[in-house]
């Protein structure tokens, strides 16, 4: 009886030991999907990105294709001693592809303490060659400012608009009733235009994370003005408003499936030429349906 019960463990590859960690049997070959990026793959396989691009000859860290089959066979498992090793280290330098996530993978830091140590007032803007902090005291406030900054930002602008709404009220306070009432009334009406205007021309759907792709690298002549989406939560031609933590907004229209799993509906796959690809790979930014 035990050595049938050995025996199923082996073949579902799950195994313990207590103080590491034993990765399942691994494959020879892994199929890139749509929204993947080479140091998630890295990370996910026990291997890391230069082992990635020797093996498979990769030219552009930041430049994979879905569909595209990657060789694993040769990467170098992760030990114990190699994870206490890195854990030991106070820095990293960022390389190209990596994002907070995938740092706090590879280093063992978890995501909110990197964003703390470093004092970072946007998670998602990090560039190649900057050196990470990995140690340091935590700040939950810093941690939780820097993870919802794109909201604050929404909310600092909104309460700027009322609190100067309210200066304007009170400076026609000091002008005639009669004055005043009529201020007041052309600021209603100007107030309740703009919210009605501004209601009917977009709908805010909050944050996505974005990845890329270039449509005429996949030998398609879609072009550069679209972005895959999951059909459930855009269909098909709906026109989108994307704004980036920097203020930076491109248009596009939904023109493909994307044939994104359950977990990928936050995410788009955005159309743009290989050169323009922002470095980082991975973005995120505020989504808008114009309608």
């Amino acid at each position: 009886m035990t050595w049938l019960l050995t025996a199923a463990l082996a073949v579902s590859g799950v195994f313990a030991q207590t103080g590491f960690q034993v990765s399942a049997a691994t494959t020879s070959a892994y199929t890139v999907k749509s929204g993947d990026t080479l140091s998630e793959i890295a990370a996910a396989q026990n291997s890391t990105v230069d082992q990635l691009v020797n093996i498979n000859g990769i030219k552009n860290k930041n430049l994979i294709m879905v569909g595209q089959q990657l060789k694993l066979s040769g990467a170098t498992t992760k030990t114990a001693t190699t994870t206490t090793t890195t854990a030991s280290k106070t820095t990293y330098t960022v390389v190209s592809g990596d994002t907070i996530s995938g740092i706090a993978t590879k280093t063992g830091v978890s995501a909110a303490n990197l964003i703390s140590y470093n004092n970072l007032s946007n998670a998602n803007m990090i560039y190649v060659g900057d050196v990470l902090k990995l140690t340091g005291v935590a700040k939950a406030a810093t941690t939780t400012q820097a993870v919802t900054n794109t909201q604050q930002k929404a909310t600092t602008s909104t309460n700027s608009a009322a609190t100067q709404q309210k200066a304007t009220t009170s400076t026609s306070t000091a002008s005639t009733q009669k004055a005043t009432t009529t201020t007041q009334s052309s600021s209603t009406a100007t107030s309740s235009s703009a919210t009605t205007s501004s209601s009917s021309s977009t709908t805010n759907k909050g944050t996505f994370k974005l990845s890329f792709y270039d449509p005429a690298v996949l030998g398609s002549n879609m072009g550069y003005s679209g972005v895959a989406a999951n059909l459930s939560v855009f269909p098909k031609g709906t026109k989108l408003k994307i704004t980036l933590s920097n203020g930076t907004v491109w248009y596009r229209t939904v023109n493909d499936t994307g044939s994104f799993a359950a977990s990928n509906s936050r995410q788009l796959d955005v159309a743009m030429p290989s050169s323009q690809i922002p470095s980082a790979g991975i973005l995120y930014a505020t989504v808008e349906v114009i309608n």
